[in-house]
């Protein structure tokens, strides 16, 4: 979504420029906080279609801001993170990120990770999703990989669609076990990495080598589209 409004937040001066310089190459329009507070005035002044925001600022903590800043927008949120940083990544998930990324990081991997969460905030949810070689027919829930037909349990597909509807995004064990199992399971991830094994039996070539269904581990879960993830 090239010419959208991308708001970085990160009180590292050369991270800044460098950010800039390759989103504003890439066509975005960029604007930029070095604090919590400046943050969240400036995301309030000119709200970003995205917000790349860093979780240690010298004023509070990115995930306040994620927090704060749910309560009235809907722009994804993809964290920088040091490493070690670890509960602090999913307290930020948690609290309404969109995806993580750890420093030091590649640009380009930041930048396909922001086009797929832009495209997940399109105006409409389609009636058929394809990713890669997996189509899934929402409104039949009919479910097909290389064309031919996948038989999954009502909760296998429920599980599926959420990832599918959230494709690239990282979805904790919380939010997943929240959304398909609801609120009594927010703690049974062990529940849930036995739904994903048998939805990898069903849909990858490898099970034991998955190329869409992928591990964050201790942390949650992605689907992506193996070719678009490749490059």
């Amino acid at each position: 979504m090239s010419g959208a409004r991308i708001l970085v937040v990160d009180d590292e001066p050369q991270i800044v420029r460098a950010l800039q310089m390759k989103l504003r190459s890439e066509g975005y329009e960029v604007d930029t906080a070095g604090t919590a507070a400046e943050a969240l005035s400036t995301a309030a002044a000119r709200p970003p279609e995205a917000i790349i925001l860093d979780l240690l600022l010298p004023d509070g903590r990115g995930t306040d801001v994620c927090r704060e800043l749910r309560q009235w927008s809907a722009a994804p949120i993809l964290v920088l993170s040091a490493i070690g940083d670890e509960s602090e990544k999913i307290a930020a998930l948690d609290a309404g990120a969109d995806d993580y990324v750890t420093k030091p990081f590649s640009v380009d991997e930041l930048l396909a990770r922001l086009r797929a969460a832009l495209r997940r905030t399109g105006p409409s949810r389609e009636a058929v999703l394809e990713i890669g070689e997996l189509t899934i027919d929402l409104k039949r829930r009919l479910v097909t990989m290389e064309g031919r037909t996948v038989l999954l349990t009502p909760t296998e597909y429920d599980l599926l669609r959420l990832l599918a509807q959230n494709e690239g995004k990282l979805m904790t064990h919380p939010a997943i076990l929240r959304e398909v199992w609801g609120p009594a399971y927010r703690e049974e991830s062990n529940y849930l990495h036995v739904y994903v094994s048998q939805l990898r039996r069903k849909l990858e070539p490898d099970p034991a080598r998955p190329r869409y269904l992928l591990t964050v581990a201790g942390v949650g879960y992605r689907l992506v589209d193996p070719l678009t993830a490749a490059t």
